[in-house]
């Protein structure tokens, strides 16, 4: 009898002591699952819409949710922007507009995807039309597109035919209640938003930051970036603008403070081909069919959120850098140009960009 009371207590005992040893290691993981130490600078990176994208966070109190649980909401709002937004994605909402040939009939598309273009809209205005998301067919046929890169022209027969489908005027975004509709005049208009998508991208995923309560941060997407607040030193996060190399060779030509904005530079300097010693870069003009010919290297524009300074980048540099300065003057955007000059480079920058320079 006394055996068997002994036993029954030793046996709570250890009961006992394994529920406070479970408790006890129940709050040493949540400590650490919480106590991400305060104010230390996380790194994320993953991949996205055919490039890369790095996270910069700084911990701040009270954040309740892990590093990889933070990544897990970032690819998810990207995976998102590639459904609605990648001509690489067959199913894509825009692959299926492209592939959509019935004129002037209204296809239903998301919210996301009609801010997006609605943006690209007002921002064709802007750019006097150097902007123009129905280029699709032309970044096709000269192989910058969803479609196999062969290094090789096409005719002259060729872009004029491409240019026939080409025209913002062909394209009409319209909505009824909450839902929102994309139309276009000719079965062949095709819609290609990577002049401005990415930029998208880096603003969403500040969106997610923000609600998470992180307000110290950086999000780049394929040179693309937004920065909010001040990095692990207590500053403005500082952002290099690269010097154009036609080489692999990379350097800095300037550096700026970044805080509450967002930055996009586009050039021609890295998405190229060559053919009987002559380059044609990506940027495409859309009234002449044709890769831009001008000395603009590249062009950095800073704005308040990475949808505008993608599209605006993309727009202004197709203009070359006389049209661009003085674009940019009449809009008072904040721009940054690298001209090449025979062997040089020379710099030039607008009155706001100067302006932000000073502070």
């Amino acid at each position: 009898m006394n055996k068997t009371t002994q036993f029954g207590v030793n046996k709570a005992k250890k009961i006992k002591i394994f529920a406070l040893i479970v408790i006890s290691l129940l709050l040493i993981f949540k400590a650490c699952y919480q106590g991400t130490p305060i104010g230390e600078q996380i790194t994320l990176s993953g991949r996205t819409m055919g490039t890369t994208y790095h996270v910069k966070y700084i911990v701040p109190a009270k954040l309740q949710i892990h590093p990889e649980q933070v990544q897990q909401q970032i690819d998810t709002v990207l995976k998102e922007v590639n459904r609605q937004m990648s001509t690489f994605i067959p199913s894509s909402e825009i692959s299926q507009f492209n592939q959509f040939k019935a004129i002037n009939q209204l296809f239903p598309i998301s919210a996301d995807f009609a801010y997006v273009v609605a943006t690209a809209l007002e921002l064709n205005q802007t750019t006097q039309g150097a902007l123009d998301i129905t280029i699709g067919p032309l970044v096709n046929i000269w192989n910058f597109g969803a479609t196999k890169h062969t290094d090789k022209a096409p005719t002259a027969k060729q872009v004029a035919e491409k240019l026939k489908a080409v025209g913002i005027d062909k394209l009409k975004l319209s909505q009824d209640k909450d839902q929102f509709y994309l139309s276009k005049s000719v079965p062949e208009l095709y819609v290609d938003l990577s002049a401005i998508a990415k930029g998208f991208g880096v603003d969403k995923v500040a969106q997610v930051l923000t609600q998470l309560g992180i307000k110290n941060y950086l999000v780049e997407i394929g040179g693309e970036i937004f920065a909010q607040g001040v990095n692990e030193k207590g500053v403005a996060w500082q952002i290099g603008i690269e010097h154009p190399q036609y080489t692999s060779e990379r350097s800095v030509q300037n550096i700026v403070s970044l805080s509450g904005k967002a930055m996009a530079t586009s050039g021609d300097y890295r998405n190229y081909f060559e053919q009987d010693g002559k380059r044609f870069t990506h940027e495409i003009s859309p009234s002449t069919g044709y890769p831009v010919q001008h000395h603009l290297a590249s062009i950095t524009v800073i704005a308040d959120n990475c949808t505008l300074a993608d599209g605006l980048s993309t727009g202004l540099f197709v203009l070359g850098e006389e049209k661009a300065l003085e674009v940019a003057e009449a809009q008072n955007l904040a721009v940054y140009l690298i001209i090449k000059q025979g062997d040089k480079f020379i710099t030039k920058s607008s009155t706001a960009f100067q302006k932000l320079e000073e502070k």
